[in-house]
Order: C-alpha cells, then structure tokens, then sequence
C-alpha cells in the first residue's frame, strides 16, 4: 500500500513539472511575422532649381484713363459696349456737334470779313503813299489810314483763333480712346447732357497689355535683388489660384526709391506680356522673385518630407526593404518639389505614400517607384 502512494506522488509531482513547463516553452516561440507595408517611392534626383523669394502680389493696370468730355453738350451716340476691348484712336462716344458746326461757320464768316476790310486797307495805305511822298495829303492823314490797316490786320489774327478754336471744339465732338484696352461700365448714356471735365468720368479704360504686378518684400533681400538685377534681368513667375503647374512668367522692372519705414519692406513691380489675358487688374497673385538658378539641386517630392518632434525627417528604403527614419534639411519647397540642404544622396530611395504605417525597420513594399520628379 505504501509503495502504491508514493508511485502516485512520483506521477503528480512529473505531470506538476509538465504543467509548469508548458507555457514557457509556448512563451519561446517566435512571433508571426508582419506583413511588409505596402508604399509608392521616389529617388533623389539632381537637377537645377531656382533660388527664389517669395511674395503676395497685385495686379495693376499698365496704364489706365478716365474719359472725360472737354466741352458740354448732348451725348448722341456710343460707338461701343461695356467690357469690350478697344483699340487706340478708335471712336468712343460722339457730342452733337449742331452747336459747334454753327460757330464755326459764324467765326469762319467774320474771319472772311475781316479779311476782306484788311485787303481793302491794304490798297488804300499803297495809294495814299505815292499821296503822301507828293505832298497831296498830310502825314498824320496817312497814319490814320495806316493804323487803320494795321488794325483789321490784328483783327484778322483774332479771326483766326477763333476759327481755330471753334474747329477744335468741334473735333472735341467725337471722343476717341487714348489708349488700347479693356472698357470698364458706361457711366454716361446716349440722351444724358455731358458737362465739360466733369467729376465723373464717361469710362474707364484699363491697357491690361502689357500688364504690372506690384509686390512687396522684407528690406534685407533689397541687396540680393539689386545685385542680380544689375548683372542681368531678373524673372518672376505669378501663379494663380495656387495654380502651381502654369506660371506667368515676367520680367522685374521696379524698385522703390525708398524703402517703407513702417513695415520694413521695400516695394518693386514686374511686367507681363499678358497676351492671354490670364492676369486682370486687383487680382491677388503668388509671386516668386527667381534670382538664380542652382545647379545639380538635389530634389524629392515635397509629399515625402515628414515633421516630427524632431524636426523634418524622410523614410529611405535600403537593399533590403526596410526603412530608415533619416533626419533632412529643407532649403525651399517649389510647387510639390521640395529641395533638399542636407541628409540626404542622389539615387536614394525614399517613401512618397504610406509613411503613416511605418517606423524604423519596417519592411516595405514598394507598389510603384517615379523614377524621375516631374
């Protein structure tokens, strides 16, 4: 009996040991691999980039002008439509010119009496003369006569001003555009009474090509700017509606004689052809200043550059798929290109998609690889 209790106590003590071993020879095992994260990536690239400064612009008429009447009188007729382009010397509005017409013809008819008495007076001072020189009138006789003369001759040359004057006025009857450009709202209509240089303009013209954009930047770039713009012309590129693919480009041709005491910045203006009309007068704009081009720049998307409590920072992909969190110096972001100071080699591999699921070490599948930045 004895002997039967202990072989039972040997046979709990050996399945005790089992029990207790179990789990940690379970515990042992490794744990299940993670799937590889799926990403799309891109290689560093050397290529030119430009150095540039950065600004909010507006965009200002080359020129404009506000039409005005220089006489009064009754408007008959508008040659043209609010909005329309018009082109220099082109027909704008048209004054009744009965009034003008009238007093022309009157100041042309006075001018050909006076010519007619002066022509008369003439005559006379050569014959009284030979009158004078022979003793047959006194002298004071033909002074009389002569001042007389000389008198209609000052009264023709009124004449003349007058008709010169009047025919002026006339041409002023038909308002022509000063300049070619965009029409803006009628303010007077065919029927309304115009008054000479009134208040109110008739219409605003705005010449829209070419075209300015008026900027302004911190006062420290003023010696950069000035240095490349004296060694050559300097580029601008506006870009519209944060439209970053199809940039105006323009040439900078201005810069304020004084910088702004208030705010520190110093005000400088570029051209624009504008042949498409894309720019219009007090649209806001991005500017960007191209003061050089740097060459073999090295370039990644700008979707790839990460921040974190460490600052900016990209996941490069080595041999073996795995990443590596690798800490990156960003010079300046152009579009969805950012350029990249330092941290980084051109031909690396870096993640442009997907980084949100990854931490250093993890292994990666690439789904697609740009091999060049657009």
């Amino acid at each position: 009996m004895q002997r039967l209790l202990q072989k039972s106590l040997h046979l709990i003590m050996v399945l005790s040991i089992l029990l207790i071993s179990l789990p940690s020879c379970k515990s042992k095992q490794p744990p299940p691999k993670k799937p590889p994260v799926p990403v799309t990536a891109s290689y560093v690239e050397k290529k030119s980039m430009p150095v540039y400064i950065k600004a909010i612009g507006n965009v200002e008429a080359y020129s404009q002008v506000s039409v005005k009447s220089q006489i009064s009188g009754i408007l008959t007729r508008v040659h043209f439509k609010e909005g329309q382009f018009v082109k220099k010397g082109e027909l704008l509005f048209t004054i009744d010119p009965a009034p003008y017409e009238a007093a022309l013809k009157q100041a042309t008819a006075n001018l050909a009496r006076d010519v007619a008495q002066l022509n008369n007076a003439r005559t006379e001072v050569k014959r009284y003369e030979e009158l004078v020189k022979k003793g047959y009138i006194s002298a004071s006789q033909f002074d009389q006569i002569k001042t007389n003369a000389d008198s209609l001759e000052a009264a023709v040359k009124a004449d003349e001003a007058i008709v010169e004057n009047a025919r002026l006025q006339l041409k002023y009857c038909y308002i022509n555009s000063p300049i070619s450009g965009k029409a803006g709202s009628l303010i007077v209509h065919e029927g309304n009474l115009i008054k000479a240089n009134a208040d109110t303009p008739m219409v605003i013209i705005n010449q829209i090509k070419p075209i300015y954009v008026t900027f302004s930047v911190p006062e420290q770039f003023l010696p950069e700017i000035k240095k490349y713009m004296s060694t050559g012309k300097v580029k601008t590129q506006v870009f519209i509606n944060k439209d970053t693919e199809h940039p105006v480009e323009g040439i900078l041709t201005f810069i304020e004689n004084a910088v702004d005491p208030d705010t520190g910045t110093i005000k400088l203006k570029s051209i624009f052809n504008n042949n498409d009309n894309r720019l219009w007068p007090g649209q806001f704009v991005d500017v960007l200043i191209i003061l050089t081009i740097q060459k073999d720049a090295l370039v990644i998307p700008s979707k790839a550059v990460m921040t974190g409590q460490g600052g900016q920072f990209v996941y490069v992909i080595k041999e073996d798929l795995s990443v590596e969190n690798r800490p990156v110096a960003v010079s300046r972001t152009i579009a969805d290109e950012a350029v990249i100071e330092k941290g980084l080699q051109s031909g690396e591999r870096i993640v442009t998609d997907g980084q949100l699921r990854l931490m250093p070490g993890s292994k990666v599948q690439v789904k697609e690889t740009t091999e060049s930045i657009k």
